[in-house]
C-alpha cells in the first residue's frame, strides 16, 4: 500500500543549512526524502530565531472575514508577569495586549519574553545587541507573523501529536548531550515551565510544517538549471579536497566558563595520552565519545572540506593523514580530531555515508492504540535479540508498508532520504543493532541496521542534491512573498506599544 513521502526541509530563514531541504513528495514506504539534508544543531535549547523579518507594515490590515473582537472582551490587564532576565534576576513586566491577530491577543509580556530569548542567543554568539525599542519592534512583527500563520496552519488542519512534541524534545536533548530530565531543568532556570517549552516546540513543529507545505514544495528547479548549477560547481572545485575526519567529543555543559573546564580537560588529555601509547582511535570514541557518530567509531565521513565546521578544517590543515588533532573547543564541548583521509576532490562524484537498513512499520488505528503498536515492537525486540525470532519473517508477517515484501529491507540510502525523526534514530545504531520503538508521522517503527558503506553519488543524486541546494537558495523569496502574503490576508491591530 502505498502512502505519501515528504520532504521536510529546514527554513532558510532558520537555519542556513546547504544541504538541509527536501521537497514533499509520494512513495511506496513512506518514509523516504530525496537529495541531501544537514545533522540538526541545537545551539540554545529554549528560543528559536525569529521567524521571519518586519514586513514594515502598521496600523490595521487585511482581507479575512473575521471581524476584529470587541475591546471589551479583550480587555487590558494590568496584570504584573515575571520573566528570568540574566538567568537569575527577575523583573517584572507590566502585562497589557499591544497587537491582535486574527483574535488572538499579543501582549507586553510575551513580547518581552521573546525578546529575552533572542537577547540571549545574541550574548551567547557574542554578536552586537540592538536597541531596547528597536528589538521590541521586530520582535513583535514576528510574533504577529507567527500568530497569523499557527491561525492558517489551524484552519489547514495541520497537527502536531503529543509524541511528535517529545521526540522533538528527546532529539534536542540528545543534539546536546543531556537527559530530557536536564533539558527541562534548563528550561525551568530559563523562567518558562515545561508546558509552555512544549507549546513551543509544538508551534514551531506547526510552522515549519506549513512552511514546506506551502513554499518549499512549491519552488520547482529544471533539470536544466541543477545541470548548469553542476557545471558551474564543477569548476570551482577544481582544487579542492575530500577529507574525512573521525572525533571524540567531551560534552561540556552550556556556561561553562574558562576556569571550569578543568575535569573536561582532564579527561581529554587522557585521551589523547591513551591514543599516543597505542589506543585505537575508534574503541577510544565508542566507549567515551558523546557525538551522535560515537557508535561508528567516531568517523564523520569522506567529505568535501567545505562540509565540515571551519574549526574543524582549520585545526586540521597542516595535519598529516593519522595525525591526531586538539582538543579544540565548540559549543558543543571538547573535540579530539584523527584525520583519516585526505583525497583530491573527484569532480564527478561525492561521496557520503550510505546506510542499509530495514523496519517494521505499525500504524495505530481504531483497533491499535500507539502504546499497543509500541508495545509489541518492543516484544518483537526483546524476541529477536534472544533468537526466538527472526526479523525479516516479522517484517513479512507484520509491516504495514510496501517494504514488508522484502523483509522491511530499505536498501541502500544515502542521507537525507527519509524523514528526519526516522533518520535521526537510524543514524545512532551500529550495524546489527536494533532501536527500541520509535514513532514518526507514519507510525511507530522498529528500525534496524544492517551496514553501512562509503559510496559515490550517482548523476542523479548529484543533480537531486543540486537542485536541493538551489531551492534552498531560492526559498527566501518565495518565503517572503508567501509570508506578506499571509499576513496581508490576516486581521492586525495594533494596540499599545511594547515596553
Amino acid at each position: 500500500m502505498n502512502i505519501n513521502k515528504y520532504k521536510l526541509t529546514r527554513v532558510a530563514l532558520l537555519m542556513a543549512s546547504l544541504w538541509g531541504s527536501s521537497l514533499m513528495q509520494a512513495t511506496g514506504q513512506g518514509l523516504k526524502l530525496q537529495g541531501m539534508s544537514a545533522p540538526a544543531a541545537g545551539a540554545n535549547l529554549t528560543s528559536t530565531q525569529p521567524v521571519g523579518q518586519s514586513s514594515g507594515a502598521s496600523g490595521k490590515s487585511g482581507l479575512r472575514a473575521t471581524p476584529p473582537p470587541s475591546t471589551g472582551d479583550l480587555k487590558t490587564q494590568e496584570e504584573s508577569s515575571s520573566a528570568v532576565v540574566d538567568g537569575n534576576v527577575e523583573k517584572e513586566y507590566s502585562d497589557f495586549i499591544v497587537a491582535i491577530v486574527d483574535s488572538e491577543p499579543i501582549t507586553n509580556r510575551e513580547v518581552n519574553q521573546r525578546a529575552q530569548d533572542h537577547l540571549e542567543q545574541m550574548k551567547q554568539q557574542g554578536a552586537p545587541l540592538p536597541p531596547k525599542e528597536a528589538l521590541l519592534s521586530n520582535t513583535l512583527e514576528e510574533l504577529i507573523l507567527e500568530k497569523a500563520q499557527l491561525t492558517l496552519a489551524r484552519e489547514t488542519g495541520i497537527i502536531v501529536s503529543d509524541d511528535e512534541v517529545l521526540q522533538a524534545q528527546r532529539g534536542i536533548a540528545e543534539r546536546n548531550a543531556i537527559t530530557l530530565e536536564q533539558l527541562y531543568a534548563q528550561v525551568n532556570r530559563q523562567g518558562q515551565s515545561i508546558e509552555q517549552y512544549k507549546n513551543r516546540v509544538r508551534q514551531q513543529m506547526t510552522l515549519q510544517r506549513l512552511r514546506d507545505r506551502e513554499v518549499m514544495s512549491k519552488v520547482r528547479i529544471s533539470d536544466l538549471e541543477a545541470d548548469q548549477f553542476l557545471a558551474e560547481q564543477k569548476k570551482g572545485a577544481a582544487t579542492s579536497q575530500l577529507l574525512n575526519l573521525s572525533q571524540i567529543l567531551i560534552a561540556v555543559p552550556d556556561g561553562t566558563s574558562d576556569s571550569q573546564l578543568g575535569p573536561y580537560q582532564s579527561k581529554a588529555a587522557d585521551m589523547i595520552q591513551k591514543l599516543k601509547s597505542g589506543a585505537d582511535f575508534a574503541e577510544l570514541a565508542k566507549s567515551n565519545s558523546e557525538a551522535l557518530d560515537s557508535k561508528n567509531g567516531g568517523v564523520m565521513g569522506l567529505r568535501p572540506e567545505s562540509r565540515y565546521p571551519s574549526l574543524f578544517t582549520n585545526a586540521v590543515k597542516s595535519a598529516k593523514v593519522g595525525q591526531v588533532v586538539g582538543p579544540i573547543r565548540s559549543g558543543a564541548g571538547l573535540h579530539i580530531l584523527l584525520v583519516s583521509d585526505r583525497q583530491q576532490a573527484d569532480n564527478e562524484a561525492t561521496y557520503v555515508t550510505q546506510t542499509h537498513a530495514r523496519h517494521i512499520l505499525l500504524r495505530p488505528s481504531g483497533q491499535l492504540s500507539q502504546n499497543s503498536a509500541r508495545a509489541q515492537l518492543a516484544d518483537f525486540k526483546r524476541r529477536i535479540e534472544r533468537g526466538e525470532a527472526d526479523f525479516a519473517s516479522l517484517a513479512k508477517q507484520y509491516s504495514q508498508d510496501a517494504s514488508a515484501s522484502a523483509g522491511g529491507d530499505l536498501g541502500w540510502e544515502s542521507p537525507g532520504q527519509f524523514v528526519p525523526e526516522f533518520e535521526a534514530v537510524m543514524g545512532k545504531l551500529s550495524p546489527g543493532e536494533i532501536a527500541d520503538p520509535m514513532v514518526s508521522r507514519f507510525g511507530v517503527h522498529l528500525i534496524q541496521v544492517l551496514e553501512r558503506k562509503q559510496a559515490p553519488l550517482s548523476l542523479k543524486e548529484r543533480r537531486d542534491a543540486a537542485r536541493k541546494m538551489m531551492q534552498e537558495r531560492k526559498f527566501e523569496e518565495s518565503y517572503s512573498n508567501w509570508e506578506r502574503e499571509v499576513r496581508g490576508h490576516a486581521f492586525i491591530e495594533y494596540r499599545d506599544a511594547p515596553v
